[in-house]
């Protein structure tokens, strides 16, 4: 009896994973993140799904670590200057570590929404929320008409509603 067909995530593992490593652990200089990169990045394709076929393995590969590198230190950025916003605050003010982690993931996904958004829709979105401007006033500052304004305000806020 044969033994059954190997998932196809099996497979680019067995093929690829040592490579992977050895070209994370050059890029990051640090053999235990570069272990967690590339296992994640075997989680991500695991996670699909529907399985792409590979014409270039490693590249697709690459691809998926790069932007888990990226979102690390994305991840590590946020945190830094929100434990640098905190430093401010008296320490009775704290948060828990449990509402700071969730704050933190609020922090991450909003980023992700942003990041998404074309570079016009963030830019409205961003003068209402952070700089506290009207529609008319953002019309007026960006030389857009209202009604460009506020679609592009629906736009975000739908994107900001559907980010996991």
């Amino acid at each position: 009896m044969s033994a059954p067909p190997a998932h196809p995530v099996a497979e680019l593992y067995a093929d690829h994973h040592r490579w992977l490593h050895a070209w994370l652990r050059r890029k990051l200089g640090r053999t235990h993140y570069a272990a967690d990169v590339a296992h994640g990045t075997f989680l991500r394709l695991l996670s699909r799904e529907d399985m792409p076929a590979f014409q270039e393995p490693r590249a697709y590969l690459t691809r998926i670590a790069r932007n888990l590198m990226a979102d690390h230190w994305r991840r590590q950025e946020l945190e830094r200057a929100y434990l640098d916003a905190l430093a401010l605050l008296p320490e009775p003010e704290y948060p828990s570590p449990e509402s700071r982690l969730l704050i933190v993931d609020t922090l991450l996904r909003i980023d992700r929404c942003l990041h998404g958004l074309p570079a016009l829709t963030r830019r409205i979105f961003l003068r209402f929320q952070r700089d506290g401007l009207t529609y008319a006033g953002i019309a007026t500052g960006l030389g857009v008409s209202l009604p460009t304004v506020k679609r592009h305000m629906s736009k975000a806020f739908l994107a900001c509603l559907s980010v996991e």
